[in-house]
């Protein structure tokens, strides 16, 4: 039954028509709605207003995948040596372990303590152990006796134990992987997805030569990797990632003649946590690990909300697990084999995505694999950072509760460490990758933190011009901005007295001000305020909105450099370390 067959047929075009003719009446110059309502990826992607059937790729394969329907692999992290949180973690829907080991996290001897009671034939372990990659290794195997093992020894493609552990694998232990390819700390260092996607390739690529240049057969390469992605709040990014992947990994196996679809791992991402407001990482995490689910990822990591700022607690890990619960069990998002496949948005995203993923794995294989490219990985990621930075100064990105919505009277968190961030990218085996660590939040947090520094909070004065009902826009615009830096604010109430407000500005003991009121009473008021200002002591006055106005700085308004109006409101408010 056709569900449209009693509506007349339209095309892309009449879209077009119909939706330039509303932009035009809306003030908007541009030859195309496309062109009007696109905008781009940190990959250089465009995302178009409208896809339909014709977005579809020509032919199969829609990157299902070879997960299973019914959910995926529930995987908790653990960087501290405590046992009960490990067994209350599994009796509680984890269905498996990733543990950090070494220096600051879990000594290798503390292994068969963290591990006891664990029935390791069920629960597969993941090692992430850096340089003592080797030496866990063997404490596992050692452990496990003649028990058949699942899950992933840790190795990094390129480390000098990864060819004999893979030799070990895949001689004894069938469930047992050897290697992982991280491609997270791309991620973490401000890349791009196809940057990610492209990093892993070669990545691999470089560790399938060197795995059989040891002897093993190409097949039993392949085998013994597993792709450990980066998940964030940008579900239909997340979901084209992950598809892309495979469609890439399919490539790669095809060229080497190996089978076998790619095996992902899938984490919540580092970089999109805040220490601010951390509360409102569940909703991240949530948004993130359902992104992950739906993308077909086989084992998917939910990091706790309060990892920022100290080490994860029994409550926070419980949020973490359940998130994923609620997901398999209440929301069914694992029933469904690659639920996107067939959306006309995803399939061109994934396409797209997969096609500029290719193109950076082949320039990064042509200045000689991924070793000899780290000065080109270093540089393109770098680009991507500088540009998302730009971004999230200009919140153009914002993040709730940091750089939009900040809540100055926020309690911090129990336990909170100076030691931390307690993240996947900051523990003790990933620090040394040669990229940076990255958060989006932290130059919005590192003014936060200063601000709170200070004996008494520093204050930026709100000359609002004119009655409550035409200033309260701007001045509650330009107080979230200001906040954003942990400025406190205070507003001179409704008036339009020059003399008037700069009392107000006088008794308040502010030093920088912010006229705040409409573009009708700037004209009419805002040059006199200012001056009324500047002989009041104001050092700097600034403006909501846009203009040219005598005695006025600089401007606060929609897509400003908010981080620079904070470090220019800090230095003239003389705040210091």
């Amino acid at each position: 039954m056709d569900l449209a067959a009693g509506f007349p047929s339209t095309s892309r075009d009449d879209w077009r028509a119909l939706a330039i003719a509303v932009l035009r009446k809306s003030g908007v110059d541009a030859e195309t709605p496309e062109e009007a309502l696109s905008h781009s990826t940190y990959d250089g992607l465009a995302v178009a207003p409208l896809y339909d059937a014709a977005d579809l790729p020509a032919s199969a394969p829609f990157e299902r995948g070879s997960r299973p329907a019914g959910g995926w692999d529930v995987r908790q992290r653990h960087a501290l040596p405590d046992p009960e949180a490990v067994m209350a973690d599994l009796e509680n829907g984890v269905t498996s372990l990733w543990l950090v080991v070494g220096d600051g996290a879990i000594p290798v001897a503390e292994l068969p303590r963290v591990l006891k009671g664990v029935f390791l034939d069920l629960a597969p372990v993941v090692l992430e152990a850096g340089e003592l990659t080797a030496e866990a290794a063997e404490a596992l195997l050692t452990l496990a006796g003649d028990t058949p093992l699942q899950g992933n020894l840790g190795a990094s493609p390129l480390s000098p134990e990864a060819a004999e552990l893979a030799a070990r694998c895949a001689a004894g232990h069938p469930g047992l992987r050897a290697v992982t390819v991280d491609a997270t700390p791309y991620h973490d260092a401000g890349g791009g997805d196809a940057e990610e996607l492209g990093c892993s390739l070669a990545l691999a690529v470089a560790g399938l030569r060197a795995l059989t240049a040891a002897g093993l057969t190409v097949q039993q390469a392949c085998d013994q990797l597993e792709f450990r992605y980066a998940a964030t709040d940008d579900q239909f990014a997340t979901i084209a990632k992950l598809r892309a992947a495979r469609r890439l990994w399919d490539r790669v196996t095809e060229v080497t003649g190996a089978s076998g679809s790619q095996r992902q791992h899938a984490v919540t991402s580092s970089a999109m946590m805040t220490g601010r407001d951390p509360w409102v990482n569940m909703l991240r995490a949530t948004v993130a690990c359902f992104a992950a689910g739906v993308g077909g990822a086989d084992a998917v990591t939910v990091q706790p909300f309060d990892a920022v700022v100290r080490p994860p607690d029994a409550f926070s890990r419980r949020i973490a697990r359940n998130t994923q619960s609620l997901l398999l069990e209440e929301a069914g998002v694992g029933r469904v084999v690659d639920p996107s496949g067939g959306s006309w948005y995803v399939e061109r995203r994934t396409e797209e995505l997969a096609g500029q993923a290719w193109a950076w794995f082949q320039e990064i294989e042509a200045a000689g694999g991924i070793e000899a490219a780290a000065e080109l990985v270093a540089g393109r990621v770098a680009a991507t950072r500088e540009r998302r930075a730009a971004d999230l100064a200009h919140r153009r990105l914002p993040l709730t509760g940091v750089s939009e919505f900040p809540d100055l009277e926020e309690k911090p968190l129990n336990g909170a460490s100076s030691s931390g961030p307690f993240l996947a990218s900051h523990s003790p085996a990933a620090l040394a990758t040669g990229l940076p660590k990255i958060r989006y939040a932290q130059e919005f947090e590192e003014l936060r933190d200063l601000a709170d520094a200070q004996a008494e909070r520093p204050k930026v004065f709100l000359a609002t011009i004119g009655p409550v009902a035409v200033h309260t826009p701007r001045a509650a615009f330009a107080a979230n901005l200001f906040r954003a830096g942990g400025l406190d604010t205070e507003t001179a109430g409704p008036g339009a007295d020059p003399e008037q407000i700069a009392t107000a500005f006088a008794v308040s003991g502010a030093t920088v001000a912010c006229l705040c009121s409409s573009d009708k009473l700037y004209g009419q008021h805002a040059e006199a305020v200012a001056a009324a200002l500047r002989r009041a002591g104001a050092r700097t006055v600034w403006l909501a909105g846009k203009g040219d106005y005598d005695g006025v700085d600089g401007y606060v308004h929609a897509g400003c450099d908010a981080l620079g109006v904070l470090r220019t409101t800090f230095r003239d408010l003389e705040v210091t370390r």
